[in-house]
């Protein structure tokens, strides 16, 4: 790929000569790599290399054009504007996007060591003595029928006709182990665990297999669990995935089409307890995949969401921004649309909590550790969910694995449930966030 004085010289040079005055480009490169395994054996061997570039041209009367294409070479770059530029006669008039007024401001020095890719070789060969080391942890793990390492570089850009010019490098890596079992007489239980990191060598893969062990073998003895409404202490990873499910309550395009639990004057007002606080922190050193630009080009920060309960910000592009009469926050996505998405979460306490908790003296509270099928179980218009869930009843330290349930609600009355946040936060690949007390949830037990 050329570099990005290259791209931006190519884009200036055919912009004259097409009589463009006003255009941008952004672009990105992916490498990536990754394995499965099955008993021993490479189940699945993938290496791709995938380049996209978004190139918008506004046109006399203020209309845009978007085209995308994978050719940034003098060529491309003139057939990519030339398109782009045809393509904006049949522009919106209605909100038009432009540049971010942010596009060329500076981004946040990160300083990022990206960690070379390594053969393939190694990792199979990681991803194989795993595997059997997970197999040999408890005669009752059968398989680990969902499993993968894969690595990942990045090329980020972003150049506009106004002298923005923005590039940055990353590199990661996950390793994902998900182990099933199988007993005589009793139904098959599984659990997984997840790790990333900037590169192989750096993966912490001795605690994703710990963790995959662990909470496998610690679903063997289950019972199940009578119906009604319990405390109920959320996983980290389980509360950001509830988060997640519910981003319209904070996402600005989300409110402006109306298909929000919010509108344009939530901000400000009381949508949980005191005790949260949740941040959308893309720069945090704990996100291996930092970004320090968005789509757009604006710089990425740290965002205060819900501070202390209250409401006090929407994720914004350029767009959003304008027509709320803000400024944008880093969150676009560009592209034929500009959209608007999360970063990097990172959940903390807000007030201090009036009472202890502990999970080790806790009596009749189901910890959840795993919400599935949440694409089928939320509406996330309504506000409800009703959401199968891996996880254990707590009974004075006793963890006792919950055969099959459901855990149903409405978010915006959980987050005003909640009655504590713990101090200590939990790593996961969306965000930091500690375990996650709530009051009175409804769980459906079987039988």
């Amino acid at each position: 790929m050329p570099t990005i004085q290259d791209i931006a010289a190519y884009a200036e040079s055919s912009a004259k000569k097409l009589g463009i005055s006003k255009y941008d480009v952004y672009g990105s490169s992916v490498d990536e790599t990754s394995v499965q395994v099955d008993k021993g054996d490479p189940k699945q061997v993938k290496a791709s290399n995938r380049s996209s570039v978004i190139v918008r041209v506004w046109n006399p009367d203020g209309k845009v054009g978007v085209t995308s294409t994978s050719d940034v070479d003098p060529l491309g770059m003139d057939l990519a504007l030339q398109t782009a530029q045809e393509a904006s006669a049949f522009g919106v008039s209605d909100h038009i996007p432009d540049f971010s007024p942010e596009s060329v401001a500076p981004t946040a020095d990160v300083q990022v060591e990206t960690v070379p890719p390594a053969p393939v070789g190694d990792l199979i060969s990681t991803l194989v003595d795993v595997e059997k080391q997970l197999l040999g942890a408890h005669p009752a793990i059968a398989s680990v029928p969902y499993n993968g390492l894969a690595q990942r570089s990045i090329d980020r850009f972003y150049l506009n006709s106004a002298g923005a010019l923005r590039h940055e490098a990353r590199s990661y890596a996950s390793l994902y182990l998900y182990s099933k079992t199988e007993q005589e007489g009793r139904k098959p239980r599984s659990a997984g665990a997840m790790r990333v990191n900037r590169g192989l060598p750096l993966l912490d893969i001795e605690g994703c297999l710990k963790e995959a062990a662990e909470k496998t073998i610690s679903h063997l003895d289950y019972n199940k669990v009578a119906s009604g409404k319990y405390r109920v202490v959320f996983s980290g990873e389980a509360f950001l995935s509830l988060l997640g499910a519910f981003s319209n309550m904070y996402n600005a395009q989300s409110v402006l089409d109306n298909r929000s639990l919010s509108t344009a004057d939530s901000l400000g007002k009381v949508v949980a307890s005191p005790l949260l606080s949740v941040y959308d922190d893309a720069l945090h050193p704990e996100n291996v995949s930092a970004e320090t630009f968005d789509g757009e080009g604006t710089p990425t920060r740290r965002v205060p969401i819900i501070e202390q309960g209250v409401l006090t910000q929407f994720l914004h592009s350029a767009g959003t921004a304008k027509r709320m009469g803000t400024s944008p926050t880093g969150h676009a996505s560009i592209g034929a649309k500009v959209s608007v998405s999360p970063s990097y979460y990172h959940v903390l306490p807000g007030a201090e909590a009036s009472a202890e908790f502990s999970l080790e003296n806790a009596e009749n509270v189901i910890f959840i550790d795993d919400l599935q099928a949440l694409h089928a179980g939320v509406n996330a218009l309504q506000g409800s969910f009703s959401l199968p869930f891996d996880g254990w009843l707590v009974n004075g330290g006793t963890r006792t694995s919950v055969e099959s349930a459901t855990v149903a609600g409405d978010f915006c009355d959980l987050l005003k449930a909640i009655v504590h946040v713990e101090p200590e936060v939990e790593v996961t690949p969306g965000g930091l966030c500690p375990r996650v007390w709530v009051d009175a949830l409804s769980i459906t037990g079987e039988g």
